[in-house]
């Protein structure tokens, strides 16, 4: 990966002005440049004593500090039955309260390795359905899904501020919620939130949809799961996928200015298959006969995540995702989102070790990179 530093007054002035406004959301010390990797949950039940606050967890999180990562997210799920919900089940794959003592610990042995959290309750739809179309209906219905949501986060946000998650997203990919005129009823949520938990607040829109969403003034980060395309052409080369790469820094630069909030890639990640940078969001197990092609996904990561590393409005990246079990590959297939054990792996480790814009000023004698990674899945 390359990448240069940037030297102008302007630039850091723009990286401090966004982490200082992150250090007034929260009395204790600010944010700092988040280089992030999401440690799922094992999404079945099958596997006990391998989930969250497990010792397999404990692996996953000396394996994120040695790739660099200085961030985790940490995902637990509740369930609608479809796309017209009436309110959101607390239990997955567990009970409520065993998930919520599994997060607390999971948030605390993550501290106990150096290391920060960002808390994101996410939404599953049980029907198949995207989150991001849910439509409960009429007026009542939607102010009884509000209701319903609300206990579902209200709940997390009790456990962000137990266990002292540095961060928490209040919602993922809501946007038949937060880009229309029902948005007025979940900036009301947002700031029940702040009522329990003290600090800072992202919210994970999708790549799309981010510029229509209109609660971004309520939030102290952008939170988007960036799932950009780079190209619509077959076989880019690495050229072809950094011209995409400027592009989505140049849509960070300008939302960022408009808000004046710093934003946050919440989730990135590319399949491991041809071309995965022309519809990044597509998820692998609905496709048939792939073509597993390491080589592709890491020049997809390359080419997103190299422009975005010299634009100080950008503060970082979760990459999406290992599971709570590093060793499990029962989650997805091979040609899956995940970058461990693959070249995929050596672009994010040198992405994670690298001098970045939003780390301010470099120090005198410091080097661009630490150190390079050239072997995925030594850890």
């Amino acid at each position: 990966m390359t990448c240069r530093p940037v030297r102008s007054l302007l630039a850091l002035c723009c990286a401090a002005s966004c982490l200082a406004h992150l250090s007034n959301a929260r009395a204790a010390e600010p944010l700092t440049p988040v280089r992030g990797i999401t440690i799922g949950p094992l999404e079945n039940a099958l596997h006990p004593g391998r989930g969250y606050a497990s010792e397999p967890y404990e692996r996953a999180l000396r394996l994120s500090r040695r790739w660099g990562a200085t961030w985790v997210s940490i995902t637990p799920f509740g369930r609608t039955l479809d796309l017209h919900p009436t309110g959101v089940d607390l239990t997955f794959e567990a009970p409520f309260e065993q998930n919520r003592r599994d997060v607390l610990a999971a948030i605390r042995m993550a501290h106990a390795q150096g290391l920060r959290v960002l808390l994101v309750p996410h939404l599953w739809v049980e029907s198949g359905g995207w989150r991001a179309e849910i439509d409960p209906g009429s007026d009542e219905a939607w102010q009884r899904w509000a209701e319903g949501y609300g206990r579902f986060l209200l709940a997390w946000a009790e456990v962000a501020r137990e266990g002292e998650a540095d961060m928490l997203s209040v919602g993922v990919e809501l946007r038949s919620w937060v880009t229309t005129a029902r948005a007025p009823s979940f900036i009301d949520l947002v700031r029940q939130v702040r009522q329990i938990y003290p600090g800072p607040l992202t919210y994970s829109a999708n790549w799309d949809d981010v510029d229509q969403t209109v609660i971004l003034g309520d939030l102290d980060v952008i939170g988007i799961n960036a799932f950009y395309p780079l190209t619509d052409k077959e076989d880019a080369g690495l050229p072809e996928l950094l011209k995409g790469g400027r592009q989505v820094a140049s849509r960070v630069r300008k939302l960022s200015a408009e808000w004046q909030r710093p934003v946050l890639f919440t989730e990135i990640g590319y399949t491991t298959r041809a071309d995965p940078a022309i519809r990044p969001w597509e998820w692998p197990d609905s496709m048939k006969n792939v073509k597993v092609d390491q080589r592709a996904q890491a020049l997809a990561f390359e080419g997103l995540v190299a422009p975005l590393l010299d634009e100080p409005s950008f503060l970082g990246f979760f990459v999406w995702r290992i599971y709570a079990d590093p060793d499990d590959q029962s989650q997805e297939a091979e040609w899956g989102f995940s970058p461990l054990g693959k070249q995929a792996e050596l672009v994010v480790r040198d992405a994670f070790t690298a001098w970045w814009a939003a780390d301010g000023p470099m120090e005198p004698g410091a080097t661009l990179v630490r150190w390079k990674a050239e072997t995925p899945g030594m850890f």
